[in-house]
């Protein structure tokens, strides 16, 4: 039985995309350390990031944009995400199982399991693909506006990023439906 695991990154961002990824593991190769993204040193996810590349019987990573998210709200937008990573995976899988308690609309039967990132290696496989590709993001963001710190705060409320926000203004990619971008927003 073919089981895909997903999860997403940077769903409480003010800036950026959210990102999905579904991973589909390989019994006879199977991938050593994998667990909660979170739990991981950027190094760490990095080698596995590799790793769950060339190991996995198949393996796929998706977004929805900024304007996505401000147009449905991030829980639909992140399901969206989910939705596009399953629909990615060149191997069609039996069973996905979610990271947390709400299901894309998808034709494949799907399970939500809290906190499945930190108890389903297809889960973790995913949260660590999700995470490094939502990373990545943020440093060609870092490249692309050098007034913002998105290499450090990737796109997270940080006071830091909160203070940029108030020095150099909101940009194209930050999420104008979140506080306090909305509500900056609002004053002008």
């Amino acid at each position: 039985m073919l089981i895909a695991g997903v999860d997403e990154a940077g769903r409480g961002c003010l800036a950026g995309n959210v990102f999905a990824a579904a991973v589909i593991l390989n019994p006879e190769f199977p991938i050593i350390g994998l667990a909660d993204s979170k739990a991981l040193s950027e190094k760490k996810r990095g080698f596995l990031s590799e790793q769950i590349k060339k190991y996995a019987l198949s393996w796929s990573i998706a977004q929805a944009n900024v304007d996505e998210i401000d147009n449905l709200n991030i829980l639909q937008a992140t399901l969206l995400a989910m939705r596009r990573a399953v629909e990615s995976l060149h191997i069609q899988p039996n069973e996905v199982l979610i990271d947390g308690n709400q299901l894309p609309k998808i034709s494949i039967p799907a399970r939500a399991i809290i906190q499945g990132d930190k108890t389903v290696q297809e889960i973790s496989a995913a949260s660590i693909l999700a995470k490094v590709a939502r990373d990545e993001s943020m440093y060609e963001a870092a490249r692309c506006y050098p007034q913002f710190s998105f290499s450090k705060h990737k796109g997270y409320g940080t006071k830091l990023h909160c203070q940029e926000i108030e020095q150099f203004g909101i940009l194209e990619i930050h999420r104008k439906s979140f506080n306090p971008i909305k509500t900056l927003l609002l004053q002008k």
